[in-house]
Protein backbone atom coordinates (compact mmCIF):
# COMPACT_ATOMS: atom_id res chain seq x y z
CA UNK A 1 0.00 0.00 0.00
CA UNK A 2 2.86 2.40 0.82
CA UNK A 3 4.37 1.92 -2.65
CA UNK A 4 1.01 2.56 -4.30
CA UNK A 5 0.57 5.81 -2.40
CA UNK A 6 4.10 6.96 -3.15
CA UNK A 7 3.70 6.57 -6.92
CA UNK A 8 0.16 8.05 -7.00
CA UNK A 9 1.53 11.50 -8.00
CA UNK A 10 2.94 9.94 -11.19
CA UNK A 11 -0.63 9.23 -12.31
CA UNK A 12 -1.72 12.78 -11.55
CA UNK A 13 1.10 14.99 -12.84
CA UNK A 14 1.44 16.03 -16.51
CA UNK A 15 4.21 13.55 -17.31
CA UNK A 16 5.14 14.84 -20.76
CA UNK A 17 5.07 18.49 -19.71
CA UNK A 18 7.37 17.82 -16.77
CA UNK A 19 9.68 15.76 -18.98
CA UNK A 20 9.81 18.54 -21.57
CA UNK A 21 10.65 21.05 -18.85
CA UNK A 22 13.39 18.77 -17.52
CA UNK A 23 14.74 18.43 -21.05
CA UNK A 24 14.83 22.21 -21.47
CA UNK A 25 16.62 22.72 -18.15
CA UNK A 26 19.10 19.98 -19.05
CA UNK A 27 20.08 21.91 -22.18
CA UNK A 28 20.62 25.18 -20.30
CA UNK A 29 24.06 26.67 -21.05
CA UNK A 30 24.32 28.95 -18.03
CA UNK A 31 27.64 27.77 -16.67
CA UNK A 32 26.80 28.17 -12.99
CA UNK A 33 23.47 26.37 -13.41
CA UNK A 34 24.67 23.44 -15.51
CA UNK A 35 27.69 22.98 -13.20
CA UNK A 36 25.35 22.96 -10.20
CA UNK A 37 23.22 20.29 -11.91
CA UNK A 38 26.28 18.17 -12.71
CA UNK A 39 27.77 18.46 -9.22
CA UNK A 40 24.40 17.62 -7.66
CA UNK A 41 24.15 14.46 -9.79
CA UNK A 42 27.73 13.42 -8.94
CA UNK A 43 27.21 13.86 -5.19
CA UNK A 44 23.71 12.42 -4.95
CA UNK A 45 24.32 9.28 -7.01
CA UNK A 46 28.05 8.74 -6.59
CA UNK A 47 28.98 9.17 -10.26
CA UNK A 48 32.53 8.02 -11.00
CA UNK A 49 33.86 11.05 -12.85
CA UNK A 50 37.27 9.40 -13.34
CA UNK A 51 35.66 6.88 -15.70
CA UNK A 52 34.56 9.64 -18.07
CA UNK A 53 36.56 10.50 -21.16
CA UNK A 54 36.38 14.15 -20.07
CA UNK A 55 36.92 14.50 -16.33
CA UNK A 56 36.52 18.28 -16.03
CA UNK A 57 32.86 19.30 -15.72
CA UNK A 58 33.70 22.65 -17.31
CA UNK A 59 34.27 20.79 -20.59
CA UNK A 60 30.57 19.90 -20.76
CA UNK A 61 28.44 22.70 -22.26
CA UNK A 62 25.17 21.37 -20.78
CA UNK A 63 23.92 18.93 -18.17
CA UNK A 64 22.73 16.61 -20.95
CA UNK A 65 26.19 16.53 -22.50
CA UNK A 66 27.50 15.30 -19.15
CA UNK A 67 24.63 12.87 -18.66
CA UNK A 68 25.38 11.26 -22.04
CA UNK A 69 29.15 11.46 -21.45
CA UNK A 70 31.55 9.07 -23.13
CA UNK A 71 33.65 6.72 -21.01
CA UNK A 72 37.30 5.83 -21.37
CA UNK A 73 37.04 2.97 -23.91
CA UNK A 74 39.55 0.78 -22.10
CA UNK A 75 37.16 0.61 -19.14
CA UNK A 76 34.47 -1.16 -21.19
CA UNK A 77 36.12 -3.99 -23.16
CA UNK A 78 33.74 -5.93 -25.43
CA UNK A 79 33.60 -9.73 -25.15
CA UNK A 80 35.32 -11.25 -28.18
CA UNK A 81 34.08 -14.86 -28.43
CA UNK A 82 32.09 -15.33 -31.64
CA UNK A 83 28.95 -16.55 -29.86
CA UNK A 84 29.18 -14.16 -26.89
CA UNK A 85 26.32 -11.82 -26.04
CA UNK A 86 27.43 -8.45 -24.65
CA UNK A 87 25.56 -6.30 -22.18
CA UNK A 88 24.16 -3.35 -24.16
CA UNK A 89 24.36 -0.92 -21.23
CA UNK A 90 25.68 -0.14 -17.79
CA UNK A 91 22.91 -0.84 -15.32
CA UNK A 92 21.22 -3.47 -13.19
CA UNK A 93 19.18 -6.47 -14.24
CA UNK A 94 15.51 -5.81 -13.59
CA UNK A 95 14.47 -9.24 -14.89
CA UNK A 96 15.99 -11.88 -17.14
CA UNK A 97 14.68 -15.19 -18.41
CA UNK A 98 12.28 -17.02 -20.66
CA UNK A 99 9.17 -15.64 -22.36
CA UNK A 100 6.52 -18.06 -21.09
CA UNK A 101 3.13 -18.22 -22.83
CA UNK A 102 3.91 -14.95 -24.60
CA UNK A 103 4.40 -13.19 -21.24
CA UNK A 104 7.41 -11.28 -19.90
CA UNK A 105 7.91 -11.12 -16.14
CA UNK A 106 7.95 -7.55 -14.82
CA UNK A 107 7.93 -8.03 -11.04
CA UNK A 108 6.13 -10.14 -8.46
CA UNK A 109 2.49 -10.25 -9.47
CA UNK A 110 3.03 -8.44 -12.77
CA UNK A 111 3.52 -9.70 -16.32
CA UNK A 112 3.03 -8.07 -19.72
CA UNK A 113 2.68 -9.59 -23.17
CA UNK A 114 4.91 -9.40 -26.21
CA UNK A 115 2.02 -7.93 -28.21
CA UNK A 116 1.57 -5.16 -25.64
CA UNK A 117 5.27 -4.38 -25.65
CA UNK A 118 5.82 -4.48 -29.41
CA UNK A 119 2.40 -3.18 -30.40
CA UNK A 120 1.78 -5.72 -33.16
CA UNK A 121 1.46 -9.52 -33.32
CA UNK A 122 3.61 -9.66 -36.46
CA UNK A 123 6.51 -8.08 -34.56
CA UNK A 124 6.05 -10.36 -31.57
CA UNK A 125 5.73 -13.68 -33.44
CA UNK A 126 9.50 -14.32 -33.89
CA UNK A 127 10.10 -13.90 -30.14
CA UNK A 128 7.35 -16.13 -28.74
CA UNK A 129 8.76 -18.60 -26.21
CA UNK A 130 12.10 -16.84 -26.62
CA UNK A 131 14.22 -15.04 -24.04
CA UNK A 132 14.46 -11.51 -22.70
CA UNK A 133 16.47 -9.28 -20.41
CA UNK A 134 15.27 -6.00 -18.90
CA UNK A 135 18.06 -3.70 -17.70
CA UNK A 136 17.53 -0.56 -15.62
CA UNK A 137 19.82 2.45 -16.06
CA UNK A 138 19.97 4.57 -12.92
CA UNK A 139 20.90 8.27 -13.02
CA UNK A 140 24.52 7.47 -12.12
CA UNK A 141 25.02 5.07 -15.02
CA UNK A 142 26.61 5.55 -18.42
CA UNK A 143 23.62 6.25 -20.68
CA UNK A 144 24.66 5.10 -24.11
CA UNK A 145 23.13 1.91 -25.51
CA UNK A 146 25.27 -0.52 -27.51
CA UNK A 147 24.71 -3.61 -29.63
CA UNK A 148 24.51 -6.94 -27.79
CA UNK A 149 25.46 -8.71 -31.02
CA UNK A 150 26.23 -7.72 -34.62
CA UNK A 151 23.09 -7.03 -36.63
CA UNK A 152 21.60 -5.17 -39.59
CA UNK A 153 18.76 -2.82 -38.79
CA UNK A 154 15.52 -3.97 -40.39
CA UNK A 155 12.89 -1.74 -38.80
CA UNK A 156 12.23 0.77 -36.04
CA UNK A 157 8.87 1.34 -34.39
CA UNK A 158 8.26 4.33 -32.14
CA UNK A 159 5.26 3.87 -29.83
CA UNK A 160 4.09 6.92 -27.84
CA UNK A 161 2.86 6.35 -24.32
CA UNK A 162 3.11 7.26 -20.67
CA UNK A 163 6.29 8.33 -18.91
CA UNK A 164 6.14 6.57 -15.56
CA UNK A 165 9.40 6.29 -13.68
CA UNK A 166 11.13 2.93 -14.24
CA UNK A 167 12.82 2.58 -10.84
CA UNK A 168 12.19 -0.62 -8.91
CA UNK A 169 9.47 0.87 -6.70
CA UNK A 170 7.41 1.84 -9.75
CA UNK A 171 8.16 -1.42 -11.59
CA UNK A 172 6.71 -3.32 -8.62
CA UNK A 173 3.61 -1.14 -8.48
CA UNK A 174 2.45 -0.08 -11.97
CA UNK A 175 0.95 -2.95 -14.03
CA UNK A 176 2.22 -3.42 -17.62
CA UNK A 177 4.68 -0.56 -17.05
CA UNK A 178 7.05 -1.18 -19.97
CA UNK A 179 4.15 -1.73 -22.36
CA UNK A 180 2.57 1.57 -21.27
CA UNK A 181 5.60 3.85 -21.46
CA UNK A 182 6.89 5.55 -24.59
CA UNK A 183 9.42 3.34 -26.36
CA UNK A 184 11.50 2.81 -29.47
CA UNK A 185 11.70 -0.74 -30.83
CA UNK A 186 14.73 -1.56 -33.00
CA UNK A 187 14.60 -4.88 -34.84
CA UNK A 188 17.84 -6.28 -36.24
CA UNK A 189 18.63 -9.27 -38.45
CA UNK A 190 21.56 -11.26 -37.08
CA UNK A 191 23.45 -14.50 -37.77
CA UNK A 192 21.05 -16.33 -35.43
CA UNK A 193 17.79 -14.64 -36.48
CA UNK A 194 15.93 -11.51 -35.35
CA UNK A 195 16.96 -9.50 -32.29
CA UNK A 196 15.03 -6.62 -30.74
CA UNK A 197 16.55 -3.81 -28.69
CA UNK A 198 13.90 -1.66 -27.03
CA UNK A 199 14.62 1.73 -25.49
CA UNK A 200 11.94 2.60 -22.94
CA UNK A 201 11.32 6.22 -22.02
CA UNK A 202 10.52 7.36 -18.50
CA UNK A 203 9.64 10.31 -16.30
CA UNK A 204 12.02 13.24 -16.96
CA UNK A 205 13.72 11.47 -19.88
CA UNK A 206 14.57 14.29 -22.26
CA UNK A 207 14.61 12.11 -25.35
CA UNK A 208 15.53 8.82 -26.98
CA UNK A 209 18.20 9.18 -29.66
CA UNK A 210 19.85 6.79 -32.15
CA UNK A 211 23.07 6.99 -34.14
CA UNK A 212 21.22 6.75 -37.46
CA UNK A 213 18.67 9.49 -36.74
CA UNK A 214 19.84 13.00 -35.86
CA UNK A 215 16.47 13.96 -34.40
CA UNK A 216 15.17 12.54 -31.10
CA UNK A 217 12.12 10.28 -31.38
CA UNK A 218 8.90 12.02 -30.36
CA UNK A 219 5.39 11.82 -31.78
CA UNK A 220 1.76 11.37 -30.82
CA UNK A 221 1.26 8.36 -33.05
CA UNK A 222 3.04 5.11 -33.91
CA UNK A 223 5.81 5.61 -36.46
CA UNK A 224 7.38 2.68 -38.32
CA UNK A 225 10.47 2.93 -40.51
CA UNK A 226 11.95 0.13 -42.63
CA UNK A 227 15.60 -0.05 -43.66
CA UNK A 228 17.30 -1.86 -46.57
CA UNK A 229 19.15 -5.10 -45.85
CA UNK A 230 21.94 -4.27 -48.31
CA UNK A 231 23.44 -1.32 -50.14
CA UNK A 232 24.91 2.02 -49.18
CA UNK A 233 21.96 3.00 -47.02
CA UNK A 234 21.82 -0.22 -45.00
CA UNK A 235 22.79 0.04 -41.33
CA UNK A 236 24.91 -2.74 -39.83
CA UNK A 237 26.25 -2.30 -36.31
CA UNK A 238 28.84 -4.62 -34.82
CA UNK A 239 28.68 -6.05 -31.31
CA UNK A 240 29.58 -3.27 -28.89
CA UNK A 241 28.91 -0.46 -31.37
CA UNK A 242 26.83 2.43 -30.09
CA UNK A 243 23.15 2.23 -30.99
CA UNK A 244 21.76 5.30 -29.23
CA UNK A 245 21.42 7.07 -25.91
CA UNK A 246 18.98 8.31 -23.30
CA UNK A 247 18.86 11.81 -21.93
CA UNK A 248 18.10 10.96 -18.28
CA UNK A 249 17.67 7.45 -16.89
CA UNK A 250 15.56 4.66 -18.30
CA UNK A 251 15.42 0.99 -19.33
CA UNK A 252 16.57 -1.21 -22.19
CA UNK A 253 14.91 -4.52 -23.07
CA UNK A 254 16.48 -7.10 -25.40
CA UNK A 255 14.54 -9.95 -27.03
CA UNK A 256 15.71 -13.15 -28.69
CA UNK A 257 13.97 -16.03 -30.51
CA UNK A 258 13.27 -19.42 -28.98
CA UNK A 259 16.26 -21.63 -28.14
CA UNK A 260 18.87 -19.09 -29.24
CA UNK A 261 20.24 -17.78 -25.94
CA UNK A 262 21.74 -19.25 -22.79
CA UNK A 263 22.06 -16.62 -20.09
CA UNK A 264 25.10 -16.41 -17.86
CA UNK A 265 24.04 -18.39 -14.72
CA UNK A 266 24.99 -15.60 -12.30
CA UNK A 267 22.49 -13.14 -13.83
CA UNK A 268 19.53 -12.44 -11.57
CA UNK A 269 17.33 -9.57 -10.45
CA UNK A 270 19.56 -6.75 -9.23
CA UNK A 271 22.77 -8.00 -10.86
CA UNK A 272 25.00 -5.04 -11.81
CA UNK A 273 26.24 -4.93 -15.40
CA UNK A 274 28.82 -3.02 -17.37
CA UNK A 275 28.43 -2.45 -21.08
CA UNK A 276 30.36 -5.03 -23.10
CA UNK A 277 30.57 -7.75 -20.47
CA UNK A 278 29.38 -11.29 -21.13
CA UNK A 279 25.70 -11.85 -20.32
CA UNK A 280 25.06 -15.02 -22.35
CA UNK A 281 25.87 -17.14 -25.34
CA UNK A 282 24.17 -17.43 -28.72
CA UNK A 283 23.47 -20.67 -30.57
CA UNK A 284 24.55 -19.96 -34.13
CA UNK A 285 23.70 -23.32 -35.73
Amino acid sequence: MRNKLSILPQYLVPQHTLSSLAGWLSECRWKWFKNWQINHLIKRYGVDLNAALQTDINDYPTFNSFFTRLLKPELRPIVQEINALASPVDGNISQVGHINDNQLFQAKGFHFSLEELLGNSSYSAPFREGDFATIYLSPKDYHRVHMPYTGTLRETVFIPGKLFSVNQKTVRTVPHLFARNERLICIFDTAFGPMAVILVGAMLVGSINTVWNEQPYAANNVISQSYPAQGETSITLTRGAELGHFKMGSTAIILFPKDKVTWTPTLQEGSPLQMGELIGNIFLS
